[in-house]
């Protein structure tokens, strides 16, 4: 019988505080890297979210959430202005047509293909002046956009409809102030809510 050869157990070395916190201030800086390629934060500015955002608040933005699936109606979306994107600041708006719809206005309500469509976060009726009948024949790429506050915003309605490619991402959550920090409540439309 052959006597057994001893093998001295493996024994984990015991790192400096140093590399300890050099590694640990990596892993930190990896993360906030995923998370800021992954999101935006943005700025409130102007009237046209009211009563869902007011100016000031501050909003963290998915760009992630569009790369997998399309901008569903009644998500609220930042955006580069169709106008000059790039330059003019990024909108918020709430997403009303989909690719492929026809949206109208029509003594002064929002129809889809058709039928009215129903707005319980708006701010107020549409005044004559800011929803004059008219109609959008959406493309297979385009959005139709409108603020909550229809008589203070500038939306598809003046700039006409927006592309995919001009969406930034879905807003999520609003962290600031404070006192309004939580997750956005999202208004979901069923699959087909003109049933």
């Amino acid at each position: 019988m052959q006597d057994a050869v001893y093998m001295p157990r493996p024994r984990l070395r015991r790192r400096g505080i140093a590399y300890e916190l050099v590694e640990t201030l990596v892993l930190i800086a990896a993360i906030y890297s995923v998370v800021d390629l992954a999101s935006v934060r943005f700025y409130v500015d102007g009237p046209s979210m009211e009563p869902n955002f007011y100016t000031s608040q501050r909003v963290i933005v998915s760009r992630i959430n569009y790369m997998v699936t399309a901008p569903q109606r009644g998500e609220i979306i930042v955006f580069e202005s169709p106008d000059q994107p790039g330059i003019d600041p990024p909108l918020i708006k709430r997403v009303i047509g989909l690719p492929g719809e026809t949206v109208e206005i029509r003594d002064l309500k929002v129809y889809i293909d058709g039928q009215p469509l129903d707005e319980p976060y708006i701010n107020e009726p549409c005044s004559a002046s800011r929803c004059p009948d008219k109609i959008w024949q959406l493309g297979p790429d385009q959005f139709f956009v409108m603020g909550d506050n229809r008589n203070h915003s500038r939306d598809s309605r003046s700039f006409g409809p927006i592309e995919h490619a001009h969406v930034i991402g879905e807003a999520l959550v609003r962290y600031w102030p404070p006192q309004d920090w939580g997750l956005l409540y999202k208004f979901r439309y069923p699959s087909n809510p003109f049933e």
